[in-house]
């Protein structure tokens, strides 16, 4: 009869199957390696919405500096000098007592 040499086992799987993966460690290290990756999902998930705040920031300033130049062109168009030049060139005259309509 033959007999079979033993296998030599790693050294390093011995010591984790030893030590580490024990009825006692091993839910601690789930544990620790579920709040691990939870962090980082969280880290990740406010990385993302920083980055979309700061695009929509972006777009309001973007937007009340056009509703600033829109406001000054509103101005400049309804200025006195530039009604009357309308005035002027389509031959407008001052409206009278007739054609001034009240509504209650």
């Amino acid at each position: 009869m033959v007999r079979r040499a033993r296998k030599k086992q790693n050294i390093i799987v011995r010591y984790f199957s030893d030590k580490v993966f024990t009825a006692n460690t091993l839910p601690l290290l789930f544990v620790v390696s579920v709040l691990g990756i939870m962090f980082v999902l969280i880290r990740m998930k406010g990385v993302e919405q920083d980055y979309k705040f700061n695009e929509l920031a972006k777009r309001i300033n973007v937007q009340k500096v056009k509703n600033k130049e829109l406001k000054a062109n509103r101005a400049r168009e309804l200025s006195v000098k530039k009604l009357r030049a309308y005035a002027k060139r389509f031959d407008l005259n001052e409206p009278d007592e007739k054609h001034i309509i009240i509504i209650p």
